[in-house]
């Protein structure tokens, strides 16, 4: 009995108390309290610097902005800059949202093709990539010089452009009937190479 009770002294003097050191809760003084940092009162914005191919304007409407350009299809340039610079040729295509423009048989790109069955074997090819519309200025063929590119009001107020060099009217009745015969050429070999391939399957 004597040992029993001698245990139990023993053991409530090592049980902690609340008052103890290790019971109670660690105050942690004032001088080693987190510092409170005040706001600037004009904070440094951080500027996201995008890729080339996500810098595009937009409308609210989230629609790209179209931009204004001094060349249209179908239109004679000449190529002022880069690795085409001197070569003549005319516009296929105009892009407005990024103002590049693709003309014909000028920067050719390389382009390998995966064979799509047995049909359709693996191939390289040249297609004709974009160019930016400033690299290139309108060319005349009769003088052979190239223009920047005026605009004027004829008599019967129709607004044209012009050459201003040799005064060469370019948006010619003439010029319009051939795009839009050329336009038809293009819709009619594409309606009829489906009808084509039907044909030969059946």
């Amino acid at each position: 009995m004597a040992a029993m009770a001698a245990l139990q002294s023993s053991m409530t003097a090592l049980s902690l108390s609340s008052n103890s050191f290790l019971g109670q809760r660690l105050s942690i003084p004032s001088s080693l309290s987190p510092l409170h940092i005040k706001p600037r009162e004009n904070p440094c914005l951080i500027v996201v610097k995008l890729k080339r191919w996500e810098r595009k304007e937009c409308k609210p409407n989230s629609l790209p902005v179209l931009h204004k350009m001094h060349v249209k299809v179908g239109d004679t340039i000449k190529v002022i800059s880069g690795r085409d610079k001197g070569k003549i040729g005319e516009i296929s295509k105009i892009f407005k949202h990024n103002s590049t423009i693709v003309v014909k048989d000028i920067n050719l790109k390389t382009k390998h093709m995966k064979s799509r069955g047995e049909d359709q074997p693996g191939q390289i090819i040249k297609i004709e990539a974009p160019i930016h519309s400033s690299n290139v200025m309108l060319y005349s063929k009769e003088k052979e010089v190239t223009s920047r590119v005026g605009h004027k009001v004829l008599d019967n107020g129709k607004k044209v452009r012009y050459l201003i060099k040799t005064g060469e009217i370019l948006d010619s009745d003439e010029n319009w009937k051939k795009l839009k015969e050329a336009a038809k050429e293009k819709t009619e070999v594409a309606a009829a190479a489906p009808a084509a391939d039907t044909g030969a399957a059946s």
